[in-house]
């Protein structure tokens, strides 16, 4: 019997549910139960035994989670990640392009090696499954051998350099997927997922700000050497930026995030997740007032993105952040925040979607007339698909907003961000792999 049939046989006995509870905590499936309570309150809003746990729960969950944090294991893992990027970034690792132009090696495989190390802490930190972090480890860098083969299966050189340039960025798609198909194992449910991708968001900004304070430390270093007129040789310099950059993932990953704990049991309610979240919410009617004077401009500059191809991917660059955007301003659970709030939180959040599927739209426009008068090439494919998906997953989230009420919406948001996860792996996947016999 499941968590959710146990929930639903004691929908009207309290000592048989909290016996669930007990249950489910013994065997190390609390986020399941919180799940499947959730799913149960949903199905049943009038239910106060449902209610009663519902609101137990949502404050219990934002309750801050004690963790001991591996710092030995996350400096040594840090500093040898950090020693194979400054390695790699010598100019005798340099990837040559149809014999005409070279590209750093470094550039390509950062993301799977930083994924590899990512995996080796969280087992390290308390994941114990290092048979699966193993496998995932040996997929990813096995991934992030293949384009420096199939590159070479593409014969106009240009093509070749556009597919290595987005071979980096769907690497890190898939580094970072990897990761998560590691931390989701066995845990694969709508709430683990939605706070993977509160964690994940908060990581990128983490290592958005060790990036940061590593680069002004990199400048005063250099200036104190300098003022003795003392110029530091090159290897020292690659080994502060592009070493320290090597730090950066597995520090990161090491403060925010707890190994030992399921996604749906980190903290959420102290320091950067707190700051995170009023962020984005703050952010939102900014966002709203720009996409509305943006589709305000549009009638008086329409042909501007069919003519411009950086247009293009300025619309595809703000796709991916308005849906960061939306993911960061989402509830974890709604019933912390005050009655008002959640009501103009969600319309903020259904308004900028619906806009940001407009503009879209419109982009997708723009690339298909591209297309039709230029041919399919290798970047018109790969945009042509995300702006898919991302419309999809857009319009899913409005589809599931307007079936919601008031007690269902956020979690009908979990639930059509979740669904957008395994499709933007298999594209990030269908590029990487099919790409190259497709433009060979």
């Amino acid at each position: 019997m499941t968590n959710l049939d146990r929930i639903r046989t004691a929908h009207a006995d309290p000592e048989a549910l909290e016996q669930a509870y007990r249950a489910a905590l013994h065997s190390g499936e609390r986020a399941t139960f919180i799940s499947a309570i959730e799913e149960a309150y949903a199905a049943m809003p009038d239910n106060l035994l449902f209610g009663a746990w519902h609101y137990r729960l949502a404050y219990e969950l934002t309750a801050p989670a004690r963790r001991v944090i591996p710092w030995l294991a996350a400096i040594v893992l840090a500093a040898i990640n950090g020693l194979i990027f400054w390695l790699l970034s010598d100019d005798r690792f340099m990837l040559e392009v149809q014999g005409q132009e070279r590209l750093p090696l470094l550039l390509i495989v950062w993301a799977p090696t930083c994924a590899a190390f990512v995996l080796a802490l969280l087992v390290a930190g308390g994941d114990r499954r290092l048979p699966l972090a193993a496998l995932l480890a040996g997929v990813i860098l096995a991934l992030g051998v293949v384009p420096l083969w199939a590159h070479t299966l593409i014969s106009d050189a240009t093509l070749a350099r556009h597919y290595l340039e987005q071979a980096v960025f769907h690497l890190a798609l898939l580094a970072w997927a990897a990761v998560g198909i590691f931390v989701l194992s066995r845990r694969d449910n709508t709430l683990n997922r939605f706070t993977f991708l509160i964690k994940s968001l908060e990581i990128f900004i983490m290592a958005g700000l060790f990036a940061i304070a590593g680069v002004i430390f990199t400048g005063i270093t250099a200036s104190l050497f300098e003022a003795l007129a003392i110029t530091l040789p090159d290897v020292v310099m690659r080994l502060f930026l592009l070493g320290g950059a090597g730090l950066i993932p597995v520090l990161a990953v090491t403060v925010i995030y707890d190994a030992a704990a399921p996604p749906a049991a980190q903290s959420f309610d102290e320091g950067l997740s707190k700051v995170i979240a009023t962020l984005m919410r703050v952010l939102l009617p900014l966002t709203l007032g720009v996409l509305l004077v943006y589709l305000g401009f549009i009638p008086f500059r329409f042909w501007e993105p069919f003519q411009q191809r950086d247009v293009l991917i300025i619309y595809n660059a703000m796709l991916f952040a308005v849906i960061a955007l939306l993911v960061g301003a989402t509830p974890l659970q709604p019933a912390t925040l005050t009655p008002g709030l959640r009501v103009w939180l969600r319309r903020g959040l259904i308004a900028v979607a619906l806009l940001a599927v407009v503009v879209s739209l419109y982009a997708l426009a723009a690339i298909g007339y591209r297309t039709w008068e230029g041919g399919l090439t290798l970047n018109r494919l790969t945009i042509i698909g995300w702006n898919v998906i991302n419309i999809g997953v857009l319009t899913l989230l409005l589809v599931r907003q307007r079936r919601a009420n008031d007690h269902t919406w956020a979690q009908a948001m979990h639930a059509a961000f979740g669904a957008g996860m395994p499709v933007y792996v298999a594209w990030a996947l269908f590029v990487l792999l099919a790409t190259p016999w497709i433009f060979r």
